[in-house]
């Protein structure tokens, strides 16, 4: 006789979950401001060949995760609903695919994702996955994916920064900025930034030889001749920078296109730079950091649930580093 038997509610509810591997993650399912956010619980991933499979220990902010979830960037980057923000991570191999040779499970490791990040796991291709550096927590190298990788195709890339030359970096406190200070520094540049408030003593602190305070002073009327003008603000800061470049000098952007009119007109180029994320980049500013020539700047620490308000918190401007997601 067979015995008729029913699992309690919550066992059951524990079978299921095991057989899924479920997990949390932040989901948008339209554009819209930051209550479009919302934590869920889905599907966990499962890498296929030469991906991994990482449990996400901290991700970041990013100004382009807000313009996506906006739609301001909608034409440019579609995206399909529902859709997991996040552009960085930092975490632990969880899991190999086949045809992977460079990463094995509980390697500690950090990179970039379009997408997918706001997640206890992320499947990424191994290709696009850097050990972190031995000497920073998960957060810091959270904090460090995407800067690193902007300021080394800026920098070196773009710019192509030799020793002695004079660059001068708008919004030189951001996320970016200070580790463009860095990066530039180590490169042997003479290193003029922009800031203002704490920012200023966080630039001074990264070893910029001159500092100005943009809301006291009028950085048009102190600096000149500069060999490139790395621009991390936009607007009218762009628009007054480029008289102030030396005859074949050069401005970099990373916010909003540059006027190739006014490059002619003064005699230098401008170049709008989409800093493509490889792994080149990430293993030379990881070493960076492990000689520590690159030091991370976290401004705030939040849980993944509050991603809405980390994205307003960001959004409200006058941050100094990185607003950073824990899980």
């Amino acid at each position: 006789m067979v015995q008729n038997c029913l699992l309690p509610g919550h066992f059951l509810y524990f079978v299921v979950r095991k057989i899924r591997e479920d997990m949390k993650a932040i989901q948008l399912t339209a554009y819209g401001d930051s209550s479009v956010l919302n934590l869920v619980e889905i599907e966990q991933p499962v890498p296929k060949a030469n991906q991994v499979l990482i449990k996400i220990a901290a991700t970041t902010v990013n100004p382009f995760d807000i313009k996506v979830r906006s739609g301001v960037m909608k034409d440019e980057v579609p995206v399909h609903f529902p859709f997991i923000p996040g552009s960085d991570f930092a975490g632990t191999i969880e899991q190999v695919g086949e045809n992977v040779t460079r990463l094995k499970k509980g390697d500690k490791v950090f990179g970039i994702a379009f997408g997918g990040t706001y997640a206890e796991y992320r499947v990424v291709a191994e290709k696009n996955v850097s050990l972190m550096p031995v000497n920073i927590r998960f957060n810091e190298a959270a904090a460090l994916a995407v800067p690193l990788n902007t300021a080394y195709s800026i920098l070196i890339e773009a710019a192509q920064v030799q020793a002695g030359q004079k660059i001068l970096v708008h919004g030189a406190a951001g996320a970016v900025g200070s580790v463009v200070v860095q990066m530039a520094k180590y490169l042997g540049a003479y290193v003029i930034g922009t800031a203002s408030g704490k920012g200023i003593e966080l630039i001074n602190a990264l070893g910029v030889d001159q500092a100005i305070d943009y809301k006291l002073q009028d950085f048009t009327t102190l600096v000149s001749d500069m060999d490139i003008v790395i621009d991390l603000v936009g607007g009218v800061v762009q628009q007054k920078s480029y008289p102030l470049i030396k005859k074949g000098g050069k401005l970099i952007s990373i916010v909003m296109p540059v006027s190739i009119e006014e490059a002619e007109k003064y005699g230098v180029s401008a170049q709008f730079v989409d800093a493509v994320a490889t792994l080149e980049k990430m293993i030379f500013g990881k070493k960076l950091v492990e000689n520590g020539k690159i030091k991370a700047q976290v401004s705030r620490l939040m849980p993944l649930e509050e991603a809405a308000e980390a994205q307003d918190f960001l959004s409200a401007g006058g941050i100094n580093g990185k607003v950073v997601l824990s899980l």
